[in-house]
């Protein structure tokens, strides 16, 4: 359950992301602002993809060439 979690935060960060750099292109003021909220959701998306993609390794289980 915690990878789903970890999965649904990746998502919406990486939405909130996306939304921040469309945003930038349009607004003329306070532009530092969105691409730093964009700079910063990005690195969490990257973070929390990570930590879904960790989960999902199977750590406990040897793999074999051979199989």
């Amino acid at each position: 359950m915690k990878d789903l979690l970890y999965a649904g935060l990746a998502l919406v960060s990486a939405v909130i992301a996306a939304y921040c750099f469309v945003s930038f292109r349009g607004v003329s003021d306070n532009k530092t602002m969105f691409i730093v909220v964009a700079i910063v959701f990005t690195l969490l998306a990257l973070v929390f993809g990570a930590m879904f993609l960790m989960g999902r390794v199977n750590k406990n289980e040897d793999i074999h060439i051979t199989e």
